[in-house]
């Protein structure tokens, strides 16, 4: 398997995300561009037009629109990506996730449909990020 189908919207990311810390809740509607990490609490929706992160402690609750998203921890509420959604093996997912691509790790939980946008046969999905953690 070549190299760029390990690579994930993680590992391009250019520059410094917004980030909402562990520890931090946010009530309402979220809007902007760039990318942006969760670690806190959403509660309410977003439309991004970069890409965005729930890491493994974050939670939203809500519906969640953005270019690209990776979801590690929970979402409950559905998911809207004009591009890729990867769902790591930390995620839960309660709610519809919809993408032109949407890559799911093993261990994962979704609950709901998943829908994908683009025509695009399927590529095989390898996680590298755990690998490079242990060793």
């Amino acid at each position: 398997m070549s190299e760029t189908k390990k690579r994930r919207i993680y590992d391009k990311a250019a520059g410094p995300a917004t980030l909402i810390s562990e520890g931090c809740k946010v009530t309402g509607v979220i809007a902007g561009s760039g990318d942006f990490l969760v670690s806190g609490e959403i509660d309410g929706e977003c439309d991004l037009t970069g890409s965005l992160t729930v890491s493994p402690n974050g939670f939203w609750k809500g519906t969640i629109k953005a270019a690209s998203v990776i979801v590690a921890g929970t979402v409950e509420g559905d998911i809207v990506a004009n591009g890729r959604v990867e769902i790591s093996d930390t995620a839960k997912i309660t709610g519809t996730v919809t993408g032109a691509a949407i890559a799911v790790a093993e261990g994962a939980v979704v609950q709901g449909k998943m829908k994908t946008t683009s025509n695009t046969d399927p590529v095989e999905f390898a996680e590298k990020r755990n690998a490079e953690k242990s060793g």
